[in-house]
């Protein structure tokens, strides 16, 4: 057995136990977090440089021939997306470190997300279905229960509407996995690959390929499924929006990747067509949405939305540039949207709320602050020289190389309406003065009342006492940036920024990983040839 590959699922699982042992004692908790995601980090650089100079590799669990026993199996793909993962497991706990509260860390706050990234890191190594099934369930099972942690009134609605849709997906991925194994008799996704092109499979081939698209579109986020992210995902701590946003939907988009790569390329100009067509409409309703609100985490949630719609249309268009361009796409929005909720939970420590509105006068006050919220804002608009510029201009360019006009013009306005959204936080929470609180929320009866600028004159007059009450809410007392508090927030901040403009200045290398990674994908010939020449 090749050890290597089965300790991305080993030592999450491992640091859940530990931390479980540890119950009580929140500082040794948080330790064992750091250090869980720290050593895999370093497993998975480890994989991923294996992988790419042995190439595909392989492990029969219980030295069981494949199909019938459990595969492992890691291609640049896969380890790309583990890689990634552990990245975003070890920011977020140690953001986590002072930005979760207490209570939420003496219920479990971190063994929860060892057993989440337990979760994601066994979905992109698994090598058949039913697998792949159980692993989404130990996502869902761990990103519940982060999501309920605290039991505030927002959070049990959200998690509503997270856990019921997702119930639906995993219904329909079993109904689909099940009709599958009844035509085919196997799960190995190698396996499938040979067997669901015979043509004793039939017309089932491409009703079973729609079930999937909507069992792994719900939990991507696609159109018309969507509703259910921008409900629930601004609700939990920062902390937990943000490893959602970064890395949650992103497993939907792998699996969906996965099979339309390697299981559902019978009747291509079919299933890639409706994949291409979804994408457009996922892009411009994601980022309508999110032009129209006005809380922080709410514009980056559908926007989420909008930028899983350029990840799948790399899959639509099916070429070799296309798909090259959907994984660049995903390794530059993991680290972007993820150090964006990171943003977002800064900002309403030192203002006092996410709401735009009450938010104001940030970059006077913590000029380093809009530096590290710009880096990541631009990207995500596509500014040059940032990683969204060259994952957007790779999957334009691949388009218009097969004359998709229409999803290319799509493309283009939408980047154009998420820079438009992003200069909405950027002028609201930032830029603008801060909200002056009237006369009644600046008296000391509210303790260190702020952020007041420089010279602002209190108005005397009476105050409406439903409005004084309801702005003192939103005047807290300045805190420094660089404080003890905040440093554990910062630094994940600042090096996902640092990673960010690294993969601006290194476009060409990652697009020698991702087109890699697109090569293995494109031509399954060598992933089939992997698992089943493991039989014995």
């Amino acid at each position: 057995m090749n050890a290597l590959l089965v300790m991305p699922i080993v030592i999450p699982m491992a640091g859940a136990a530990v931390s479980l042992l540890l119950r009580g004692r929140r500082a040794l908790q948080c330790r064992i977090g750091i250090m869980t995601m720290t050593m895999l980090l370093i497993t998975s650089i480890a994989l991923i440089d294996r992988v790419w100079h042995e190439g595909i590799l392989v492990t029969q669990i219980g030295k069981w021939p494949s199909p019938f026993g459990i595969t492992i199996i890691a291609d640049m793909f896969s380890a790309i997306m583990v890689v990634l993962a552990s990245i975003i497991g070890l920011a977020t706990a140690i953001y986590a470190a002072s930005s979760v509260d207490s209570r939420r860390q003496s219920f479990g706050f971190y063994p929860l997300l060892s057993v989440l990234l337990m979760g994601i890191c066994g979905a992109f190594l698994t090598g058949d279905l039913f697998n792949l099934y159980v692993w989404f369930e130990v996502m869902l099972i761990a990103s519940f229960v982060l999501l309920v942690l605290g039991g505030e009134r927002a959070q049990m609605e959200g998690s509503i509407k997270y856990v019921t849709l997702n119930l639906m997906s995993s219904a329909v991925f079993l109904a689909a996995v099940g009709i599958v194994y009844g035509l085919t008799g196997t799960l190995n996704m190698a396996d499938l690959a040979e067997k669901l092109n015979s043509p004793l499979v039939g017309g089932v081939h491409t009703t079973v390929a729609m079930m999937f698209l909507i069992a792994f579109g719900i939990k991507a986020g696609l159109f018309p499924l969507f509703f259910w992210l921008p409900a629930s995902y601004h609700t939990p701590p920062a902390a937990v929006s943000a490893v959602f946003a970064g890395l949650l939907t992103k497993v939907g988009v792998y699996a969906l990747i996965r099979v339309f790569t390697l299981l559902f390329t019978h009747d291509v100009s079919h299933t890639h067509g409706i994949i291409t067509v979804i994408a457009g409409l996922t892009m411009v309703t994601g980022v309508l949405g999110a032009a129209s609100q006005y809380d922080f985490r709410r514009i980056l949630s559908f926007h989420i939305i909008s930028q899983i719609g350029y990840m799948i249309m790399g899959l639509g268009l099916y070429t070799h540039a296309a798909i090259t361009g959907s994984i660049f796409y995903i390794i530059h929005h993991i680290i972007v949207k993820t150090n964006l909720f990171f943003v977002s939970g800064v900002a309403n420590r030192l203002g006092g709320s996410y709401e735009l509105k009450r938010l104001g006068g940030l970059y006077r006050q913590y000029p380093w602050l809009a530096l590290l919220f710009m880096v990541p804002a631009m990207s995500l608009a596509g500014m040059p020289p940032l990683s969204g510029f060259f994952a957007k201009l790779a999957l334009i360019r691949a388009g218009l190389e097969i004359e998709q006009y229409a999803i290319v013009t799509i493309a283009l306005v939408v980047g154009v309406l998420t820079l438009f959204s992003m200069t909405k936080i950027w002028s609201e929470a930032f830029w603008k003065p801060a909200p002056v609180p009237s006369l009644d929320a600046a008296r000391p009866r509210v303790e260190g009342i702020g952020i007041l600028p420089h010279g602002t004159q209190i108005d005397d007059s009476a105050p409406n006492e439903k409005t004084a009450s309801h702005e003192c809410h939103n005047y807290v007392t300045p805190k420094p940036l660089m404080s003890r508090a905040n440093w554990s927030m910062l630094l994940p901040i600042a090096v996902l920024a640092l990673v960010t403009v690294s993969i601006g200045i290194g476009a060409e290398l990652v697009l020698k990983v991702a087109a890699r990674a697109a090569d293995e994908l494109l031509n399954p010939a060598g992933y089939v040839e992997a698992v089943l020449g493991a039989r014995s």
